[in-house]
């Protein structure tokens, strides 16, 4: 087992919820892709690309065939990632409404935080 560079945790339950619904095939592709983000000291962009304009945004990138999935996801202090929700990519863009969704359990989490 490859020695953890950062830790992957999710925030609330919108991941788990999300994972729950996919294919065991899916799953096991998304928890490689977790295991990369835990061990890589560079994650490819292939696998985690930082959504322009989100304030630290990120997005683990899941394909299975020409099906294609996404978690949102951050870095807190550096070592830490947090993941948000996840969603099925039918369209070429990533829709707004995901984006948002994401961008608002950010806040939550620092608000979250602070307290």
């Amino acid at each position: 087992m490859n020695q953890k560079v950062r830790e992957v945790v999710e925030f609330e339950n919108h991941f788990s919820e999300f994972l729950k619904k996919q294919p065991v095939k899916v799953q096991n592709k998304i928890f490689k892709i977790i295991e990369a983000i835990e061990t890589l000291e560079r994650v490819p962009s292939n696998y985690l690309k930082m959504l322009v304009g989100t304030n630290g945004l990120y997005e683990a990138r899941i394909q299975l065939g020409s099906e294609i999935w996404r978690v949102f996801c951050f870095f807190d202090k550096g070592k830490l990632v947090i993941l948000l929700n996840g969603f099925t990519k039918k369209t070429q863009k990533t829709p707004k409404n995901e984006i948002e969704k994401a961008l608002q359990l950010m806040q939550k989490y620092y608000d979250t935080k602070k307290k």
